[in-house]
This record gives structure tokens, C-alpha cells and sequence, in this order.
């Protein structure tokens, strides 16, 4: 599981774009190629946490009320099995898809290439332009989601089925951030 999440973590897509020349005095600039570079896990391990922060509230508050039954029956039912996977795969793609919107603007993007006399090839600058790299990024979220999903809901599967206690220990969640934080300290 380890290389597949390297090669997720440092997968990206990269969507060519040119520089205009300028002449600026007596010399010419510009003229160059290059790409944007988009991760494809762009929120991170972030959904996750989001996701179950969300699902084990209700387990928080049945700790406060202990005499509440339907409290406790909704916080049995949330806390693990079925109805904890699914609804966990649910928040976690919709938290990547929050996530990867809060922390990239494609339309702030687009007006940056403007700027700088940018040009995606074949796409008008602008707002076309954000629409492009908004449908890239869309493209790339979902898969993304998916990968984050299975990382953190396999180890509950399996261990449900097996009851390994080094698999639930020892979850893809962890073993997530482990290869993050390595990566982040090997790219200083």
C-alpha cells in the first residue's frame, strides 16, 4: 500500500502553459513553455479527518447523555458497521471536493496567467480558462476521493471481517500521514 500511496501523494496533473513574448528595452522576453502543476490529492488527509469528526460526534454526545436511549442507538449505529462506511465514503468525497475548492481558486489562477501574459494552448484566457482548470481539477478530485475512501475504510473493513488487531491499529489513515510527512521532509 505504500508505493500506491507515493505515487497518489506525488501524482499531478500538468496543464501546459505558454508565456507571450514581450520586448521589454531592448530585449525579448517570455516565449517559454511550461505546465501547471495540479496534485492529484489535493485536500490531503484532511477529508478523512473531517469525515470522522463528523461521524463520531454523535458518540461524543452519547457520552454526555447516557440516559438518552434514541442518543445512544444513533451513536451505536454511527460508530461502526455498515451504515459507518458508507456514510463515510460519502463525507469523504464530499469533503474533498470542499476542500480541494477552499484551498484552490481557479479563477484566481486564471487571472494570475492573465497577469503574467499566460496562456493555456487552445483555451481563451480568462474565464474559460478558469473553467478549464476547474473541470481538470474536478477530473482529478474524484479519483482522489475514491483512493482516500478506500485508505480509510479497508483497515475497518477487513479487520471486521478478521479481527486482526494490528489492522485496526495500524490503519491506512496512519499509514497515510506517515507517508506524507516523510515525503514533505524529503522534498526540503
Amino acid at each position: 500500500i505504500i508505493p500506491l500511496i507515493v505515487y497518489i501523494e506525488q501524482g499531478q496533473r500538468r496543464i501546459p502553459v505558454q508565456y507571450a513574448k514581450r520586448v521589454i528595452g531592448r530585449r525579448m522576453m517570455g516565449g517559454q513553455s511550461t505546465y501547471l502543476p495540479i496534485k492529484v490529492n489535493t485536500a490531503g488527509v484532511i477529508p478523512i479527518i473531517f469525515a470522522s469528526a463528523l461521524l463520531y460526534f454523535p458518540a461524543q454526545l452519547a457520552v454526555f447523555f447516557p440516559g438518552v436511549g434514541w442518543v445512544q442507538a444513533v451513536a451505536g449505529a454511527l460508530a461502526s458497521g455498515w451504515i459507518n462506511w458508507i456514510l463515510n465514503v460519502v463525507l469523504i468525497v464530499f469533503f474533498a471536493y470542499f476542500y480541494t475548492s477552499m484551498v484552490f481558486n481557479p479563477d484566481e489562477t486564471a487571472d494570475n496567467l492573465k497577469k503574467q501574459g499566460g496562456f493555456i494552448p487552445g483555451v481563451r484566457p480568462g474565464k474559460a480558462t478558469a473553467a478549464y482548470i476547474k473541470n481538470a481539477l474536478n477530473k482529478i478530485t474524484l479519483p482522489s476521493a475514491i483512493f482516500l475512501a478506500l485508505i480509510a475504510i479497508v483497515p475497518s473493513v477487513v479487520f471486521s471481517f478478521t479481527g486482526n488487531q494490528l489492522i485496526q491499529s495500524f490503519g491506512g489513515t496512519s499509514v497515510l500521514i506517515m507517508v506524507g510527512v516523510v515525503l514533505d521532509s524529503l522534498a526540503k
